[in-house]
Formats: C-alpha cells, sequence, structure tokens
C-alpha cells in the first residue's frame, strides 16, 4: 500500500492504470483519496472531499466521491465494467444538498443488453435510447485520463445527463510545468472545448510521470468565479 500526499486536485482519483501496463490492456488499480476544496468568490470557502475506486466480487467497480462543505454536501457514485480500457456505465447517482440551495437528485441506470437508459433528474422520470459508448457524468472522467494516457489529443464524449445527451469534447492544449507542494511537475494541460463566446472554462494538468494523473483542476464560472479541488492524500491499494 503506498500513501501519495501531494497538492494535486480532484480528478486524480478517475483511476490509475499500473505503471507496468499499457493503452486498451491497462487494468485499474483501486483508490482512495481525500481532497481540499475552495471557491473564491468574494470570499474564500474552504471544504473537502473524498473519493474512492474499487473492485466489486462480480468484477465491477465502484467509483464514488463524497463531497462535505459550507455550501453543499454531494453523495456521487458509479457501478461500471471496466473492458479494454473502456468505461461501461451501469449504474449512476447523484445527490446534491447544502445551505440556500435546492437539493437536486439524478439516477441513472444503463441496460446495454435492451439498449435503453432510465432514470430521473430533480423527479422527473426519462428513458433514452443508449448510444455506443454512452457515458454517464463521472464515466467520462475515468475515459478522459485513460484516453490521454493512449496518447489521444482531442476527446468527444457522448454524456447522459440531466436526462438527456450532452457532447463533452476535450482537447490537449500545451504541455506545462507546475509546482505542487514544492516540487515541480510536467504536465499535460487538457481544456474542455467550449463555444469561443463561453465565459465559462475547465482546464486540467495531467502528469505523465505520475502515471497521467490529473494533478490539477480549476473551473472558473461567467461571474469569475473560481473553482479549485486538491489533492491532501492518495492511498493505493494494488
Amino acid at each position: 500500500m503506498m500513501k501519495l500526499p501531494l497538492t494535486l486536485l480532484l480528478l486524480v482519483a478517475t483511476g490509475i492504470a499500473s505503471a507496468s501496463e499499457k493503452g486498451s490492456e491497462a487494468s485499474l488499480v483501486p483508490l482512495e483519496v481525500s481532497y481540499k476544496a475552495s471557491m473564491e468568490k468574494g470570499i474564500t470557502l474552504d471544504g473537502s472531499a473524498r473519493r474512492s475506486l474499487q473492485q466489486r466480487d462480480d468484477s465491477t467497480w465502484v467509483y464514488r466521491t463524497d463531497v462535505d462543505s459550507f455550501i453543499a454536501d454531494i453523495d456521487e457514485s458509479l457501478i461500471f465494467r471496466w473492458e479494454d480500457g473502456q468505461v461501461v456505465p451501469l449504474r449512476y447517482r447523484y445527490s446534491l444538498s447544502g445551505f440556500l440551495i435546492k437539493d437536486r437528485k439524478q439516477a441513472i441506470d444503463f441496460d446495454w443488453e435492451n439498449g435503453r437508459a432510465t432514470g430521473h433528474y430533480r423527479g422527473d422520470k426519462f428513458s433514452l435510447p443508449l448510444e455506443k459508448g454512452a457515458m454517464d457524468p463521472m464515466g467520462y472522467q475515468l475515459q478522459l485520463r485513460q484516453d490521454i494516457k493512449d496518447g489521444k489529443t482531442e476527446m468527444t464524449y457522448r454524456v447522459i445527463d440531466k436526462g438527456d445527451y450532452d457532447t463533452d469534447r476535450f482537447a490537449v492544449i500545451d504541455e506545462e510545468t507546475i509546482n505542487a507542494s514544492g516540487d515541480s511537475i510536467q504536465t499535460v494541460k487538457t481544456e474542455k472545448v467550449r463555444a469561443s463566446d463561453s465565459k465559462r472554462k475547465t482546464l486540467m494538468w495531467f502528469a505523465p510521470d505520475q502515471n497521467f494523473l490529473l494533478v490539477r483542476l480549476l473551473q472558473v464560472e461567467p461571474d469569475g468565479s473560481e473553482y479549485e479541488l486538491s489533492i491532501d492524500e492518495a492511498t493505493f491499494k494494488p
């Protein structure tokens, strides 16, 4: 068991492949990560988060996030299969509650045999035909890390969210050295591709020397607010 204390960021927990394995043959390694969360919006608000990745007895995986902060508590989980380096989502659940915000819940069940995705969002039920490679709001994060590890520079995912499909695009835009806990880390900088006039920005930094861990995540909202989530400690359980 190995502990990695670093000032890294939330999506680092999107799954780790063993260093001896490459590409589509890569396997996942069970992982537990704790985080520090911060938001800048006139004042600074701090919170904590924990994310885990565990394999079950039936060979499926559970990917889970729990966030506890002043403004919101989040419980998010995904059960999925890992097949040839691809995430195959099976059951997604999301629950948000907090201070001065409306509670929000979402559920998605993937029936690949019958080609349907069913669930509910904020109490409204939905049923959609399943597209090949369809993702959920957590699974695409795992897939993004794997695709960047495989050398891809442009990625597109069809993600079921809020009762319908979204098309999420990402691009590798640069190589950059960043500082984390006093260490200089070489990274691959990635951006979520949005419309040219969009004021929202999402940036991610993956570290090839750390097996393409995502070592930084920064989101800037249209009103200028910045959200940042940083790893406090990671425990790998091979």
